[in-house]
């Protein structure tokens, strides 16, 4: 937690992006560990939780968030359309790692029985069903803090190229991005020197998993992401901002 609980409440643009361009000033040439220690002492980051999906490549900060601070909050939204292995995934490494404050988010029984009530909405409308499953239950779940942790790196895309340490996350909140810089090949090292558990379908060709209905294996060469609203002008599920903007659709960061 912070060192000491400071108000982001009345909080200006301008004020906002002040305070992100001195957190990546004074983290700027520290490691994923540095920032990830930092910002959740640090006052000017605020109260952080993670949000997780216990993906392909989720294990690396939920094991840093267990040598740091297992009472970190974490954030697992459960679309209720996500993998069995997924779902397994995140229980079993949840209690191998110890983590003490693990919090399952949902859309509510209401949202979904109007919106969604036969459970089709993602075969006519994927922006429609990702802010209905995920964005909202997670900003709804995100209230209570400054900001959260995500796993975001600028390899992972073209609307990541430009990541940075801490961004704005709309005019509210901020991310922190302690593996911003990380390659693919730190991901795998971490892994393998720290013997962490690799997600079951990562061997069966998705490097990238969301959800069953949208997700679809990637072959050999494709871009990571390949499988993700494969065939769609779709690249992500739109719980980020740029802009001040949820991305869904392929943009410049």
């Amino acid at each position: 937690m912070p060192e000491a609980a400071m108000d982001f409440s009345g909080e200006t643009g301008a004020e906002q992006a002040a305070r992100i361009a001195e957190l990546n000033d004074r983290y700027r040439h520290h490691g994923a560990t540095s920032v990830l220690t930092g910002a959740l002492q640090d006052p000017q980051a605020g109260s952080l939780a993670l949000v997780s999906s216990f993906g392909a490549e989720s294990v690396v900060l939920l094991h840093l968030i267990s040598i740091i601070d297992r009472k970190t909050p974490v954030l697992f939204i459960d679309t209720q359309m996500l993998f069995p292995e997924t779902l397994v995934y995140q229980q079993e490494l949840s209690e191998r790692l110890g983590l003490e404050s693990v919090h399952l988010i949902r859309a509510s029984a209401q949202s979904l029985a109007h919106e969604d009530p036969d459970d089709t909405l993602h075969q006519f409308d994927t922006d429609a069903c990702c802010d209905l499953r995920k964005a909202r239950p997670l900003q709804q779940a995100l209230s209570g803090y400054d900001g959260w942790i995500t796993g975001r790196k600028r390899f992972q895309g073209s609307t990541r190229a430009a990541l940075e340490f801490f961004e704005a996350d709309g005019p509210t909140r901020i991310k922190v991005n302690p593996l911003a810089h990380w390659a693919p090949e730190d991901i795998r090292a971490y892994m393998d020197e720290n013997r962490l558990p690799r997600h079951p379908l990562v061997a069966r060709g998705y490097p990238s998993i969301g959800c069953a209905p949208c997700t679809s294996p990637v072959a050999p060469g494709e871009d990571p992401r390949a499988g993700r609203w494969r065939g769609q002008d779709k690249t992500e599920c739109g719980i980020h901002f740029v802009n001040g903007k949820a991305v869904r659709k392929g943009v410049n960061a």
